[in-house]
Order: structure tokens, then C-alpha cells, then sequence
């Protein structure tokens, strides 16, 4: 049952845990809709969207999932690209946002985990590395170049703009592409793949600091 699981054996720790997890997919979504109003499309501040207040937000399905399986979503925040200012560094700065946000929530809890007051706590010791894993998993998964997912238009904006459209086409069929590959498990590689290399950028950022 995944997270779930917590719920019966520590229920505080699971509410306080909860709140956390549900606001590291709330402010992914957001992070789309602040960078997009920075490069000129303001639709989700129209839309009363760049708020965290969770009704906005949450997504029953993605929620669920999220404590089930590691990952999950909330409801997308509107962007309308043609909207941006210069286009391709807008939509890669765009699409790049959320996953980038789950990364620094992720270096964060981290770094507390760095200081002995942090560590020998027993709440914040079991908390802080569900955090890590999670936001790290949301970051992974995110960044995976198939429509609706971020890393689909990450890779948009290095295309041209008939492959653009070409990979947009999928997007209407792009959940169903998504259930397919993980219940066959043909995407683990890839997830596991893109964690790796966010692991990698996080401890290349720390050697840094030693």
C-alpha cells in the first residue's frame, strides 16, 4: 500500500508527511504558472491559479497515486506558450520549472538532513528522506519526453517546429501511452535512469560545498 501503510502505524507522522508530499506536487504546478507569467503569459494568475491553496490544486486520481505508488499530480496549471516571450527558452524555462522545484525541495531536505540537530531527531530522520525520495521520483518521472509529461516540452523546444507538432499529437493519447509502460514496466529503465541523473547533479552540487 505504499505510503499508506504509515497511516497505520504512525499517524501523525503520516499527516505531517501528507501535508508536505501534496504540497511538492502543488508547488511544482505552481512553478509553471510563476515562470510563465515571468516570460509573459499570465493564464494561471487569470485563472487564480498561482495560489496553495490545495482546492485549487489537487487532483483526486494523482493524489491517490501519489500514496500508492511514489509519484503523482496535480490538476495542470494553465499556460498558453504562444503567449511567451522568447518562445523556445520560455518553453523549455516553462516545462523545466515544476521538475526543478520538486529538485530543490529534494536539496533541501538534504541539507537539514546535514546538520546532527536534523539527523538524531527520529521524526525528522524518517520524514526527510521519504521527501528526498519522493520529490526526486516526481522530478524523475516529470522529465520523461512523453506528452503531457514535462520533459515532453523540454524536448519541444529543441525541435523544429513540425516535430513539435509531430510530438504534440501524442498528448491526447499520452496517459494511456504512460499506464501501458509502467504496468509492463518498460519505463522503470528510464525513470531509474533519469533519477540517476538528478542523484548525480544533486552530489556533483554538494561536492561543491564540502
Amino acid at each position: 500500500m505504499g505510503l499508506l501503510s504509515l497511516l497505520f502505524i504512525n499517524p501523525a507522522l503520516f499527516i505531517i508527511l501528507a501535508g508536505i508530499l501534496l504540497y511538492s506536487v502543488i508547488l511544482h504546478e505552481v512553478a509553471h504558472g510563476w515562470v510563465a507569467r515571468l516570460f509573459g503569459d499570465d493564464t494561471a494568475w487569470r485563472n487564480k491559479r498561482l495560489t496553495l491553496n490545495p482546492a485549487s490544486h489537487l487532483d483526486p486520481v494523482g493524489t491517490l497515486m501519489l500514496f500508492l505508488v511514489g509519484f503523482g499530480w496535480a490538476r495542470p496549471v494553465p499556460v498558453n506558450y504562444y503567449s511567451l516571450k522568447n518562445t523556445r527558452f520560455g518553453l523549455f524555462s516553462v516545462a523545466l520549472a515544476g521538475c526543478a522545484t520538486n529538485i530543490l525541495i529534494a536539496i533541501i531536505a538534504l541539507f537539514l538532513l546535514h546538520f546532527d540537530a536534523v539527523s538524531v531527531n527520529p521524526v525528522l530522520a524518517t520524514l526527510l528522506p521519504i521527501v528526498i525520495r519522493i520529490n526526486i521520483i516526481l522530478g524523475a518521472f516529470n522529465l520523461i519526453p512523453i506528452p503531457p509529461l514535462d520533459g515532453s516540452k523540454i524536448l519541444m523546444s529543441f525541435l523544429p517546429e513540425d516535430a513539435q507538432e509531430n510530438l504534440a499529437r501524442l498528448e491526447p493519447y499520452g496517459f494511456f501511452i504512460l499506464a501501458f509502460l509502467l504496468f509492463t514496466g518498460l519505463l522503470n529503465p528510464l525513470i531509474i535512469f533519469m533519477q540517476n541523473l538528478i542523484y548525480g547533479f544533486i552530489s556533483i552540487l554538494f561536492s561543491f560545498f564540502k
